[in-house]
């Protein structure tokens, strides 16, 4: 039984029959497993396909896998994927036409049968990518009926945050390491004399259902002490920090600063940043034909800001240089997103810090700008620990 708040204490046997107990509810459950020398997001059907005793490295422009002696399956930071690969996939068709034997073209629309997900381990900061994701693509007053139909029948296994990586600053961001709501459980994996277990808190009335098929105790004191200690510990152990300024603010004064000529005599304009980063959103199309021109299909694909003809009129691109580009996706991210959405659009996940070639971080570049709005910007910055 728990104790009576939705909330109970597992161990790994309650990690596997938590698996289970999904599976059988017809989802498909997705979580991190270890792939290809880093730690991914996958379908998974055993707990033993968490990446128990793996943690990672991370520093801009650089991830490796290390190896925990701990066995914490969740002890790792942010992968090069996030939850938005499944939510919002990156490339999916939308219609197909044929044209039958008396000539007529017949347009047919792709419309899928949405998964039933169960995304195992979602971070805090991820959490929160999902709730700024919903209100982009479902918020307002075009929503898009395929991210809706995923999203409505997602359940989500939060997990919160006990060692964060270099590259994070979810609490400059507000968004972690403790979960915040949106979840229908929360895990918090402790580590210790006593064992390995998980703390469970339920989140919704299908995460209670859940929890109380699983083989589980009363939340001790002890557990829950030593679990709300290890998240503490880690908001005191973040790796990089935003300046404390308000950031909107800082990037709607600095559009003319010198920074973005540094920044751009960088930056490769490769997208990374953009296609890991969990809330980007946007898309565009493309046409294809088979070779007789009696079929066609439309896809639908991720686009980046840093591409070229992302703002191509018909006199040329808007924005044809890097800096120009640049400037556009931080200033989005920090700033003019709370214009059209309300909240930043940056989560702190640090993934566009560890992904980028050259390792460019958008901490040190916004520690920079304040810098420079002050009058005392240095050409280059020590970055922020």
């Amino acid at each position: 039984m728990t104790d009576g708040g939705g909330t109970a204490v597992i161990d790994r046997s309650g990690m596997g029959a938590l698996i289970a107990a999904l599976a059988a509810r017809g989802r498909t459950v997705v979580g991190p497993t270890v792939r290809d020398g880093a730690i991914v997001l996958a379908g998974i059907s055993r707990d033993e396909e968490l990446p128990y005793g793996w943690g990672v490295e991370l520093e801009a422009g650089r991830y490796r896998l290390r190896a925990r002696e701990d066995g914490a399956a969740f002890a790792h930071s942010a992968g090069p994927q996030s939850w938005k690969t499944f939510l919002h996939p990156p490339r999916e068709r939308q219609w197909s036409a044929d044209r039958g034997p008396d000539g007529e073209l017949v347009v047919t629309e792709d419309r899928p049968l949405s998964p039933s997900y169960a995304f195992l381990g979602v971070r805090p900061c991820d959490l929160r990518a999902i709730a700024v994701q919903d209100r982009v693509l479902t918020g307002g007053m075009y929503t898009d009926p395929a991210y809706r139909g995923r999203r409505e029948r997602a359940f989500l296994v939060a997990v919160e945050c006990t060692e964060p990586g270099a590259t994070c600053f979810c609490v400059s961001m507000g968004t972690g390491p403790a979960v915040g709501p949106g979840y229908d459980l929360a895990l918090t994996e402790v580590i210790d004399a006593d064992g390995h277990r998980f703390l469970v808190r339920a989140g919704s009335e299908e995460g209670e259902s859940v929890l109380a098929e699983l083989p589980r105790r009363d939340a001790d004191l002890a557990t829950r002490t030593v679990a709300r200690e290890r998240v503490a510990e880690a908001a005191d152990r973040m790796g990089r920090s935003m300046p404390l300024v308000d950031l909107r603010q800082l990037m709607g004064e600095t559009l003319t600063a010198e920074r973005w000529d540094d920044v751009a005599a960088r930056c490769l304009t490769c997208g990374n940043c953009t296609m890991v980063c969990p809330t980007c959103f946007c898309t565009t199309v493309e046409d294809v034909t088979d070779l007789t021109g009696d079929h066609a299909e439309r896809w639908r694909r991720w686009e980046s800001c840093f591409d070229r003809d992302f703002s191509h009129l018909h006199d040329g691109p808007v924005r044809d240089s890097s800096r120009s580009r640049y400037r556009q996706w931080a200033t989005h991210k920090l700033g003019t997103w709370f214009d059209q959405f309300g909240s930043s659009g940056c989560v702190g996940c640090g993934r566009c810090i560890v992904w980028c070639p050259v390792g460019i971080d958008i901490t040190e570049e916004a520690h920079a700008l304040d810098r420079e709005r002050q009058g005392n910007a240095p050409l280059h910055l020590e970055r922020p620990r």
